[in-house]
């Protein structure tokens, strides 16, 4: 386990799959992170990669040939290498190096980088297109949020905040047997009081948001995800159909990508909210977590 610390945060991440496994704030004494137990869902702050969400049948066809990939990808999957560290800061990366050709036929190197600025966590993304063609990809996050976070707390004290893009209309989804489905404008979204109903048809998702927050209305702890420019957000629990509830935690996941749409072609680079990277280009993209 990588560990890194300010005066505000520990933080501690594992090399497989560069994920965050743990958040201590240091002034509250709190752990902020979901604890990965397997009984509910066994991760923590998965990076979602070459794929967001699930293909319509598990595959897609690229330049005339079909590949096979499970939902989210394989990068929450790997051992990543530690490229840089300091007290503060840590880089990790991975490269593809044809271990992968089988289910996605690009090289590519993925850098992840976290850094420490007071009580904020900052994540950084690099995919560096390693062809001699254009690259198509998405990428997203998954970090889990543990709810209730004191004691004497329930999940219904807790609420959501959006801050939409500016001039931006914000688009609602659903899925439906694991496809997207375009729900329409969601107008004047703000605020939305937790109750476990609301992910009784897996995630909530948007278009066009700048940030989300989760916070309670008793102790008024919580954190703030900052994603400016990311095109796509969910926000999910896991369901338990048999009592109506859900698993004591709270996933706030920017994306540049999204599920597979029911009418897709299955043509991966006709796939909406794909990402396409130029020859020896690189993407880059940057979200924060703001503990309080």
């Amino acid at each position: 386990m990588i560990v890194i610390e300010n005066d505000w945060l520990q933080v501690s991440i594992e090399r497989h799959g560069a994920e965050v496994r743990k958040v201590t704030h240091k002034k509250n004494a709190l752990d902020y992170m979901w604890t990965g137990d397997p009984a509910y869902w066994g991760r923590v702050s998965p990076v979602l990669f070459p794929i967001v969400g699930r293909l319509k049948e598990d595959h897609y066809q690229l330049d005339g040939q079909t590949y096979k990939m499970s939902q989210h990808g394989f990068l929450r999957d790997v051992e990543f290498d530690v490229a840089e560290q300091t007290s503060t800061t840590v880089s990790f990366v991975f490269e593809s190096l044809g271990r992968f050709i089988h289910v996605y036929p690009y090289e590519f190197k993925a850098v992840i980088q976290y850094s420490l600025k007071e009580d904020s966590l900052i994540v950084q993304w690099q995919i560096l297109n390693e062809n001699k063609e254009e690259m198509y990809f998405s990428i997203g996050a998954h970090p889990a949020f543990m709810i209730p976070l004191v004691e004497n707390e329930t999940i219904e004290d807790y609420q959501l905040e959006f801050t939409p893009a500016a001039k931006q209309n914000v688009m609602e989804y659903e899925i439906k047997n694991s496809l997207l489905h375009e729900k329409g404008t969601a107008h004047d979204l703000s605020t939305i009081q937790l109750k476990s109903s609301l992910f009784a048809n897996d995630a909530l998702i948007y278009s066009n948001i700048d940030k989300v927050s989760l916070v309670s209305n008793q102790s008024g702890y919580g954190v703030e995800v900052m994603f400016q420019g990311f095109p796509f957000v969910g926000v999910w629990s896991k369901y338990d159909e048999t009592d109506g509830t859900i698993a004591p935690f709270v996933c706030i996941e920017p994306w540049y990508g999204i599920a597979d749409t029911a009418d897709t072609t299955g043509n991966f680079k006709e796939k909406f909210g794909v990402n396409r990277l130029g020859v020896g280009e690189t993407f880059q993209a940057e979200y924060v977590m703001k503990f309080k």
